[in-house]
């Protein structure tokens, strides 16, 4: 499609509902009906330009437009909760659901990439003599590891917890569309905790380690390997689009990836009070049981609401009203 004839030809449609939309007088009859038949033609123009791959400047110019029109057609402007609660209920886990193979593969592999760094530590101590001293192993088991996570007040260690997670998190999420530095990082995080367990482990504290890492790590990695994931997914919809084209294809999944960050960003923020208010307080029992239920939730979270979501059309890209609109002069 020629985009900039489409929106040549269009243009007047767009005015004309700009000037209704801002009409300050009461509309007659004959203008409201007006109003909603632009406001659902304008719709299928903005699906149109989305599939066309035209340029975020316009589609956003447009995406105002109808944005405005609906409140002009409903009379109200829908309540901010009620964009919340369809976002966390709907959309968020529709996402999740979509990329499940994603990033559950990613976590499978990240964890054995762990297990197996741990074991050459315990089955090769020579190993340990080419990362650190003796001296730095016993400063790492005996204080380090622990001190942690009470050595700053709760309030300020969440903080920077949320904001270290997040940061990694938007690492991977943004160099996935270069596929190869994200997995770097992945991969890297995956040693550094596999030899953190592996010397803890060998000095006899791996009691220790997994009641310390439990609470918080397993939805924490959970959360990055869905970003992980997410990155990636990006950067494959532009070597494969399938049947749309390239722009398509990376625009489609751009939009969910931008989205899914917003949910993620909530993810990490329940991760960091853990580690912060429940991993240096608790006793081990209570903290790893609150770890793994949070974990289960999570899961239950997207197989439930997410799978129902997906099997109704939605993948955490667009709403709905855009993504089905029929494509019209």
């Amino acid at each position: 499609m020629d985009v900039e004839a489409f929106v040549s030809v269009h243009q007047p449609q767009w005015d004309r509902l700009a000037r209704l939309t801002r009409r300050q007088r009461r509309l007659t009859g004959a203008e409201a009906e007006e109003l909603v038949v632009l406001y659902q033609r304008v719709g299928t123009h903005l699906a149109a330009l989305r599939a066309a791959g035209a340029d975020p400047v316009s589609i956003g110019r447009l995406s105002g437009l109808i944005a405005d029109a609906r409140g002009a057609v409903t009379g109200a402007q829908a309540p901010v909760w009620r964009d919340i609660s369809k976002y966390f209920l709907v959309s968020f886990p529709a996402a999740l659901y979509a990329s499940r193979r994603w990033w559950i593969t990613i976590g499978v592999i990240f964890y054995l990439v762990a297990a197996w760094t741990a074991w050459r530590v315990l089955a090769h101590p020579e190993v340990i003599g080419s990362v650190a001293t003796p001296d730095e192993v016993k400063q790492l088991v005996n204080h380090d590891f622990q001190s942690y996570y009470s050595d700053n007040p709760a309030q300020d260690f969440a903080l920077r917890v949320w904001i270290n997670n997040a940061t990694i998190s938007a690492a991977v999420l943004a160099l996935g569309i270069l596929l190869v530095p994200s997995v770097f990082v992945l991969w890297d995080n995956a040693m550094n905790l596999g030899l953190s367990a592996g010397l803890m482990i060998a000095n006899d504290k791996g009691g220790l380690f997994f009641s310390l890492i439990t609470p918080h790590g397993l939805l924490e990695l959970t959360a990055v390997f869905i970003a992980t994931a997410a990155g990636l997914r990006l950067g494959w919809s532009w070597i494969v689009p399938g049947p749309r084209t390239r722009m398509q294809s990376l625009a489609q999944t751009g939009r969910a990836t931008i989205g899914m960050a917003i949910g993620l960003a909530a993810v990490l923020l329940v991760t960091g009070l853990i580690e912060a208010f429940v991993t240096p307080f608790l006793p081990a029992p209570v903290r790893v049981t609150i770890g793994i239920v949070v974990e289960l939730a999570f899961f239950t979270y997207v197989w439930t609401l997410g799978r129902r979501a997906y099997r109704h059309g939605d993948y955490g890209d667009i709403e709905e009203a855009d993504a089905s609109a029929p494509v019209s002069a």
